[in-house]
């Protein structure tokens, strides 16, 4: 070795001085033993410090693309994806945030911000790490086909990880050792791998394929986490998806509790500082070709040319408040593909071969928006339907010729929501009561027995009540049969809710079943109904999207379209939430076979379930078989258009008459009319009489 290229002995030419004065003779090492130079080498390597850089400076410095692993191989450039730039320094030792979610487009680089993050790890900041993919096939193939090239094709990783082929190497496909840590590799379908050691950084990528639960132990994000909770405040988990559903989209629920970051990009026009939307990418009809975006501040619009410099210009903004501090979140769509990546032609093109297909606009949706699906069946949004509510004239409409309940029993309370209905199924939220004590409380129950005595006003006068009450039995069913049949089923129905959709006969019954009364079984002791649930959720969707007609059509003299529902002015926003609280979306089992499910969007859903239940005791009495003769009655009842006067004879009455008669007292509505049918006998319930 020649002195030139020899490190300097930092303990040559050292002189050792004692106490009374004396110096020993100059100490120079023994580097006549094989290796010295190496040792000496790598000492002077280890005393210097690391230089301090973000993981975007690392990947600049120290990164090489394989040509097996990437389409532009060659040394890394952050400059190629700008808005990686900030996402990849969140996750260095020295930024606070501990939780970083990025909900992205298909194609965008975060896979590879990713890889950096690993190579990050293993020359700068030493530590256990697990990598988790959707299943352990897809991780054997993610450290074959990128992990590997990583290593291979970074000398800086390649002298700290030891070659797989080597003996004791502690380099396998699913477990990469390194000075001072590991690289664990796992699938979220193994709760084994998930829990196998603690790890200080925890990459999770495409979380919205990973199965409900990892081996029937649980959710596999919250088993992976738990693996780093006694890393505190020192921990990093890094979560990236392309979204999927909503509702059932992990990655959104990520980016929705975050601050929810976008990139905002200048209009080379006027300098407007915007995110870009893909309802702002403008082409003529038919010619995908001419895709450009309009800046949302001068409309004008802009070349995909110009977006190199757009992006160069760019910035991450947070557009909300995070629940947790620590917790920032990144949203980016295929617009941002750089020039020769993803263009805006071919995005047009995309979206216009997806029109017509569901399946073909979810992946579209998903991989170029990255965004999620919403299912046919969605709710409506809740801020829609509070702009629609009404003001009744009264407390049931003219139209409401007959009212039904529905009454959903809680754990603390009961709750009741009361519709009118008119025909052509149109119906009017006429009250909501809540009744505090469960199924436990005879004063709740004893409240519930007063509503069904109750009546209500029509706008003509007439008084109405509850035609039918449908109440749920599944929870405390037994408490719920024994206040049904003290009632009489009449007037009460209990229903019980079934999955699946049945078209042809949303509700079905009813079924004899034991009810037990002080510990005593009375057989034939309930009468029960059973209600597909799903059916009547998306008519009462479909229902909640008709429109209403305007003020010239009313004018015109336009009726209000079949099934309007009409909601209060006194509806607030929480029960319009509880209303829209579910969304139809699509689950396919393991052979990819798909059936449809209702979902919850929220937690409580109250107002939707009472609906249903309203619902099926309009159809329990035969709403939707009922013929024009039977709405006349029911219309006459009411009130809503006089009866024919009488010719004279029976039934006429002088002037004189009709003013020394008293007023009638108020005529009670809404009960389907009795007339019987020829050659048949009709009994008739004893909420008709």
């Amino acid at each position: 070795m020649s002195e030139t290229s020899s490190p300097p002995s930092p303990i040559s030419r050292s002189r050792l001085t004692h106490d009374d004065g004396t110096d020993d003779e100059d100490i120079a090492p023994d580097l006549s033993f094989d290796g010295a130079e190496d040792m000496l080498r790598a000492w002077s390597r280890g005393i210097r410090p690391d230089p301090d850089l973000t993981v975007s400076e690392w990947a600049d410095r120290h990164r090489w693309l394989s040509s097996r692993a990437a389409a532009e191989p060659g040394r890394y450039r952050t400059a190629r994806t700008p808005y990686l730039s900030e996402i990849m320094d969140a996750l260095s030792p020295g930024h606070p945030a501990q939780r970083i979610s990025f909900m992205k487009a298909a194609q965008v680089g975060a896979t590879e911000a990713g890889n950096n993050w690993i190579g990050f790890v293993i020359h700068h900041a030493p530590g256990p790490m697990l990598a988790v993919l959707p299943t352990v096939e897809m991780a054997k193939r993610a450290s074959r086909g990128r992990l590997d090239p990583l290593i291979a094709d970074s000398p800086a990783l390649r002298e700290r990880v030891s070659p797989a082929r080597s003996r004791d190497a502690g380099n396998s496909m699913l477990s990469k050792e390194f000075p001072g840590g590991i690289l664990v590799l796992t699938g979220a379908n193994s709760a084994t791998g998930l829990r196998s050691m603690p790890a200080r950084y925890l990459f999770l990528d495409e979380i919205d394929a990973y199965p409900p639960s990892a081996d029937e132990e649980g959710d596999p994000v919250t088993l992976a986490e738990a693996r780093s909770t006694t890393f505190a405040h020192r921990r990093k988990v890094f979560l990236v998806s392309t979204p999927t559903i909503r509702g059932l989209s992990r990655i959104e629920q990520e980016f929705e509790a975050s601050d929810q970051r976008r990139f905002f990009v200048p209009c080379p026009h006027c300098g407007a500082m915007q995110w870009l939307e893909f309802e702002r990418l403008r082409w003529e009809k038919g010619r995908p070709e001419t895709a450009a975006y309009a800046c949302n501040a001068c409309d004008k619009l802009i070349a995909e040319h110009h977006k190199t410099a757009m992006l160069e210009a760019g910035e991450w903004r947070a557009t909300a408040v995070a629940t947790d501090p620590h917790h920032v979140g990144y949203h980016l769509s295929a617009l941002y593909s750089p020039i020769g990546w993803k263009s805006w032609e071919q995005i047009a093109r995309e979206w216009l071969a997806a029109q017509g297909n569901d399946e073909m606009l979810r992946a579209a949706r998903n991989t170029l928006l990255g965004e999620t699906w919403v299912e046919r069946g969605e709710a409506p949004e809740w801020q829609r339907l509070a702009d629609r509510r009404e003001v009744f004239g009264a407390q049931i409409p003219e139209g409401g010729l007959f009212l039904t309940a529905g009454a959903d029993i809680q754990k603390d309370r009961i709750e009741v929501d009361i519709w009118a209905w008119g025909r052509g199924l149109q119906s009017w939220l006429v009250d909501h009561i809540v009744i505090p004590g469960g199924p436990d409380s005879p004063a709740a129950w004893a409240e519930l027995t007063k509503l069904l005595g109750r009546t209500w006003q029509h706008e003509h006068g007439a008084v109405m009540p509850i035609a039918k009450l449908a109440i749920d039995t599944g929870y405390e069913a037994a408490a719920v049969y024994a206040w049904a049949r003290a009632q009489g089923f009449e007037q009460v129905a209990p229903v019980k809710g079934l999955e699946g959709f049945n078209r042809a006969t949303p509700v079905s019954g009813p079924t004899f079943v034991d009810a037990t009364v002080g510990g005593r079984r009375l057989r034939r002791g309930a009468r029960l109904w059973s209600v597909a649930t799903a059916t009547f959720k998306i008519e009462t969707y479909r229902f909640l999207r008709l429109e209403r007609p305007t003020d010239d059509e009313r004018a015109a003299g336009q009726p209000d379209p079949t099934g309007m529902i009409h909601l209060p002015d006194w509806a607030d926003s929480e029960w319009l939430k509880q209303l829209v609280a579910e969304q139809l979306v699509t689950v396919r089992n393991k052979r990819g076979y798909g059936r449809q499910e209702w979902q919850k969007l929220r937690e409580r859903n109250e107002a939707l379930d009472t609906r249903v239940y309203a619902r099926a005791a309009a159809w329990i009495m035969g709403a939707d078989r009922w013929d024009e003769r039977m709405w006349r009655q029911l219309e006459e009842q009411a009130g809503v258009s006089p009866p024919v006067p009488d010719a004279g004879g029976v039934g006429a009455s002088t002037a004189g008459e009709q003013a020394l008669t008293p007023d009638p007292p108020a005529r009670q509505a809404g009960a389907p009319p009795n007339t019987p049918r020829r050659k048949r006998q009709t009994y008739t319930p004893r909420f008709m009489r």
